[in-house]
C-alpha cells in the first residue's frame, strides 16, 4: 500500500434524492429527517459512512488492507480477536498498541473514520480517523410525505382468520419528492500519519463517493445520485486556509424563481457557482464529478 497522505483536504459533496427516503429516523417512525425550524432535510454522517463502507466491501471483497470492520451483523469483539492472535507479548499496554496497529493496517474504515475499540474484550484502544463528515443538509426545504400501502397477503394463518377473508394488510411508506443535499468533509494529513491513511485509500474514498449510490438502490430510498464532488487540496499538511472560507467559495441555489419547489437536479444545475478567483494561495480546487 502507498504511503500516508501529506496534504490536507476539504471537500463539498452534492447528492440528491427523488421520490425516496434518504435517511429515515427510527425514533420517528422512519420518517425523513428534517430540521424542524427550517424544514430542510438532513442526512447523518453515519448514513454516508455506511454507504462508503458497503462500496469498499463490494470492490475489495474483504481483502486486507481494505477490510471493513463495522459490517452488518458483525460481532466486533470477535473481529478484534484476530488482532490479539497476532500479538506475541504478555504486556497489556503493548497488546493494546499492537492490536490498534493491526486494526489500522488491515481495516479501511478504522484508518479512515477511526473507531472506539477500548472495550474489555480484545481491547484495541481508540483511533481518531482523519476523514470526518458533517451532517448533510438540503439546499431548500423538503416536504416529507406519508402514504398508506397494502400487501395482498398475510404472514400467518392467525392473521388470515382475523381479516374476515380479506388477506390485505396495511402499511406506511415515507418519502420526499425531491431534495438536493450538501455534505462537507475534512481530511487531516496529521491524523493520516497516525492511522496510515494512504494515497490509495484517498483514491478509494473519492471513488466511493462518486459511485456508492449506484450500488445502494432500494424502493425505500428512491432515486439517489451523486451530483458534484469539489475537492480542496492544500499544498501542505497543516493547510493554507480555514475550511469555512473554502466552503464559502461554493454556492448552490435554484436557478430561478419559478414559484414551484425544485423537483430535479436540472432546477439547480445552472445555480452552482464556484468562486475560483478568490481561491487562496496554496490551495488547488479539483472537480472530481
Amino acid at each position: 500500500m502507498s504511503a500516508a497522505i501529506n496534504n490536507r483536504y476539504e471537500f463539498v459533496y452534492l447528492f440528491d434524492c427523488e421520490n425516496g427516503n434518504p435517511n429515515g429516523d427510527p425514533d420517528a417512525g422512519n420518517t425523513p429527517r428534517i430540521d424542524p425550524e427550517t424544514s430542510h432535510g438532513l442526512v447523518t454522517d453515519v448514513c454516508l459512512k455506511r454507504k462508503i463502507r458497503n462500496f469498499v466491501e463490494i470492490v475489495k471483497k474483504q481483502e486486507s488492507p481494505f477490510r471493513i470492520y463495522v459490517r452488518e451483523k458483525a460481532v466486533l469483539s470477535t473481529v478484534r480477536g484476530e488482532a490479539y492472535e497476532q500479538v506475541e507479548t504478555d504486556a497489556k499496554a503493548d497488546k493494546i498498541k499492537l492490536g490498534r496497529d493491526f486494526m489500522c493496517k488491515n481495516f479501511f474504515d478504522v484508518r479512515t473514520f477511526g473507531a472506539v475499540m477500548s472495550t474489555k474484550e480484545n481491547n484495541c484502544g481508540q483511533v481518531r480517523g482523519p476523514v470526518q463528515l458533517n451532517f448533510s443538509r438540503s439546499i431548500d426545504p423538503v416536504m416529507p410525505l406519508e402514504f398508506t400501502i397494502t400487501r395482498m397477503a398475510v404472514e400467518t394463518e392467525k392473521e388470515a382468520q382475523s381479516q374476515d377473508g380479506d388477506n390485505r394488510t396495511m402499511g406506511r411508506k415515507n418519502l420526499i419528492p425531491y431534495g438536493l443535499f450538501r455534505a462537507e468533509g475534512y481530511i487531516s494529513a496529521h491524523l493520516a500519519q497516525d492511522t496510515g491513511f494512504s494515497e490509495d485509500d484517498l483514491e478509494l474514498l473519492w471513488a466511493s463517493l462518486i459511485n456508492m449510490f449506484d450500488h445502494d438502490h432500494s424502493a425505500a430510498r428512491g432515486k439517489m445520485n451523486a451530483r458534484k464532488l469539489f475537492v480542496f487540496k492544500h499544498d501542505s499538511a497543516l493547510g493554507n486556509a480555514p475550511a469555512h472560507k473554502l466552503f464559502d467559495l461554493i454556492k448552490v441555489d435554484a436557478k430561478e424563481e419559478t414559484g414551484k419547489p425544485p423537483r430535479s437536479f436540472a432546477d439547480y444545475e445552472n445555480g452552482i457557482s464556484v468562486d475560483k478567483d478568490n481561491l487562496p494561495q496554496g490551495v488547488e480546487l479539483l472537480e472530481m464529478l
